[in-house]
């Protein structure tokens, strides 16, 4: 996968343009799950690089392999065989403690279900991963509120999960994946469960945060609409890489916004 370089004049890379040293690095990676007898391969020696900035959609039909690979490349699993390089440390034989370290560290994770604490405030869940890093309560409640506010969300923070619509959920679960100010953002399905309108609305979150905080962003989808607003789609079939391209005419969300119709009753932003 090294020295390809890509030409999509929508994520800014030139022609000829040499990409930067990866964020991530999977050489040949396997994944097997012994079920009784039976041993079930979820990848097959899958090599992948993916540089920092980048906006990437990962695809496939059900059983692909693209779930398993966002598991790893977030360290929620470890490889069968193969190495795993994120930001240049092998982690494919870290402990589950140190797996967990570098998730709080450098991962940040948005999820279909939003998977925020009920009767807890938006601030308070932005400010968990904080807890969990040992931050003190000032510099908590500074980076949680700073964090809201990026996703546009700064009046809604004494707000309990069930008095937001389900995008004001994604985006409090969005801030609370960047209040630790990751090196990439790993999003599984973050529009499953949303309508048109939002579903675009989130994306240009992750459009914008890509491009002003060069922040690196791994997107599992399984809608061609939401993959084009990355710049580059990853294909996973029977897991093993399909095809690995890049998006030739990727749209913008805030284009796309223009020309959708705004409800009466919609409060979102």
């Amino acid at each position: 996968m090294s020295g390809l370089v890509y030409t999509s004049s929508a994520s800014g890379k030139a022609a000829g343009e040499t990409k930067p040293a990866p964020v991530i690095r999977l050489e040949r990676i396997h994944k097997i799950y012994r079920m009784g007898d039976i041993e079930v391969h979820a990848l097959r020696s899958v090599s992948l690089e993916i540089s920092r900035g980048e906006f990437v959609a990962i695809m496939g039909p059900s059983g692909s392999g693209k779930s398993t690979m966002m598991n790893i490349i977030g360290c929620l699993d470890r490889p069968t065989k193969g190495q795993y390089f994120l930001e240049g440390v092998d982690v494919s034989t870290v402990d589950k403690a140190g797996l967990a370290d570098i998730r709080n560290k450098h991962v940040g994770f948005v999820f279909q279900s939003f998977n925020l604490v009920p009767r807890t405030s938006a601030l308070e869940n932005v400010e968990l991963p904080l807890i969990y890093a040992g931050v003190g309560s000032a510099e908590r409640l500074r980076r949680a509120r700073a964090a809201l506010g990026e996703v546009g969300l700064s009046d809604r923070e004494r707000n309990m999960p069930n008095q937001l619509s389900g995008g004001q959920q994604q985006r409090v679960a969005l801030a609370r994946a960047l209040v630790n100010n990751p090196s990439l953002i790993l999003a599984d399905e973050p529009t499953g469960a949303l309508d048109t309108r939002t579903s675009v609305e989130v994306m240009g979150i992750f459009q914008r945060l890509n491009r002003e905080r060069n922040l690196t962003v791994v997107v599992v989808t399984h809608e061609p609409d939401i993959a084009q607003y990355a710049d580059r789609i990853i294909q996973f079939r029977d897991g093993r890489i399909h095809r690995d391209t890049p998006v030739q005419s990727r749209k913008d969300a805030k284009e796309v916004l223009q020309q959708q119709p705004v409800e009466e009753d919609e409060d979102d932003l």
